[in-house]
């Protein structure tokens, strides 16, 4: 009962003050609000990376060639082999139990024309098994896509992804026209579904795809390739399927003792990766943000500082009249936090609007985040407390006399 007397005697106390209570509550909304929408687009940013990922499933395995390694969260090549084949793709699909399709792949970034030999486009070239349209999941929303025979004759067929094909043809039909990849014509036999941007930022859309064989012969002339896609029977055999694909080639490549000259990597890892350095990142722009929360707090720590000078006399007629120390700690306490309980309930509000808002005014994605919320409000009741503990002790100490002489 008394807290609540104190409690309504501390919004009374507020209530009269508004221009000192407002200006002291506006630096906790601003905070509050800050963390909610700065982790609101942190998460939109996640999901932004990981939806690509999450898209080729998580029974994906890829082989490259030659020695990778892990910096600052990015896949970096270490060395280029020319070991790896079309047939230890083959190889891979017939002897390894695990696995259920693979895909060989090789690609490199040429200049296409279009049918217009005006219209030029940079973009990147990949050949690749007719298999790996469904190990990568890629699907063809317009004609068709090429089939293992087509692939076998090296026929000069093309599938091209939604960038290539508005680079190249506008909004025209390119089904049944030509480009030309260097001085070798393609008949486009399909326009593949977007799929956006991969984890690195590169246009999964901005793609020429041919079958492998075609590739190899009559555009790059190589016997190697760059990349295997794998597509494990189930998740939960990717581990076992990575072991089995390491031990084929191994022998195949006849290593011995030497280390491998591929690299083995599954989208269940890579997501994991991504999904921790996006979350880090996430988290420190949150704590960023945070810091205007200090600043909220010290606006509270100097109202109250002020509010004690200017009610010296009161507290010593309190105190005089049988107040304890510890009802007059309590007062200011209470003050402090209902201003900034006050300020973090305004500063969810405040971000939960802004990070549904931002979608729609900039175009940018969000997800806000409840827990990011509550911890916001939380955080800033808790400094309300902390940063009122000093002036509410200051208060405390006043003795009756001296305060009442106070002027």
């Amino acid at each position: 009962m008394r807290l609540m007397r104190n409690l309504v005697l501390s919004g009374e106390i507020l209530a009269a003050h508004r221009l000192r209570t407002l200006l002291s509550v506006t630096g906790i909304v601003v905070g509050v609000a800050a963390v909610i929408l700065m982790v609101a687009v942190g998460r939109g940013a996640e999901e932004r990376i990981l939806g690509p990922i999450r898209a080729m499933g998580t029974n994906l395995i890829l082989v490259s060639a030659g020695q990778f390694q892990l910096i600052a969260g990015r896949q970096r090549q270490m060395s280029m082999v020319k070991t790896l084949v079309p047939s230890d793709a083959q190889a891979i699909a017939r002897e390894c139990p695990s696995v259920l399709a693979a895909a060989p792949a090789i690609g490199k970034k040429l200049s296409v024309r279009g049918e217009a030999e005006s219209i030029i486009a940079n973009t990147t070239v990949v050949g690749m098994s007719a298999d790996g349209f469904a190990i990568r999941n890629i699907a063809v929303a317009a004609g068709r896509g090429f089939d293992p025979q087509e692939g076998r004759a090296a026929q000069r067929v093309a599938v091209l992804c939604p960038t290539a094909a508005r680079n190249l043809f506008g909004e025209a039909n390119p089904i049944g026209l030509q480009v030309r990849v260097g001085r070798v014509p393609f008949e486009v036999i399909g326009v593949a579904a977007p799929k956006g941007m991969d984890p690195s930022g590169a246009d999964q859309d901005d793609l020429v795809i041919i079958p492998i064989e075609t590739a190899m012969r009559r555009l790059f002339n190589v016997t190697y390739i760059q990349t295997i896609y794998i597509q494990a029977r189930s998740a939960e055999v990717v581990d076992q399927a990575e072991k089995e694909i390491a031990a084929l080639l191994r022998q195949r490549h006849r290593l011995g003792v030497k280390n491998d000259d591929f690299t083995l990597q599954n989208q269940a890892t890579l997501l994991a990766t991504e999904r921790e350095t996006t979350r880090s990142l996430t988290w420190l722009i949150g704590s960023v943000a945070a810091i205007s929360l200090l600043v909220g707090g010290v606006g509270i720590l100097a109202v109250m500082l002020m509010s004690v000078r200017e009610r010296t006399r009161e507290i010593g007629l309190r105190r005089a009249v049988g107040a304890r120390r510890r009802d007059i700690r309590t007062q200011f306490l209470l003050e402090s936090a209902l201003l900034a309980g006050i300020g973090g309930m305004l500063g969810v509000v405040g971000g939960v609007g802004a990070a549904w808002s931002v979608p729609l005014l900039g175009g940018w994605e969000t997800v806000p985040s409840w827990p990011a919320a509550i911890l916001g409000f939380g955080f800033s009741v808790s400094l309300g407390i902390v940063f009122g503990s000093y002036p509410a002790a200051r208060a405390a100490r006043l003795e009756p006399i001296e305060a009442l002489r106070a002027e």
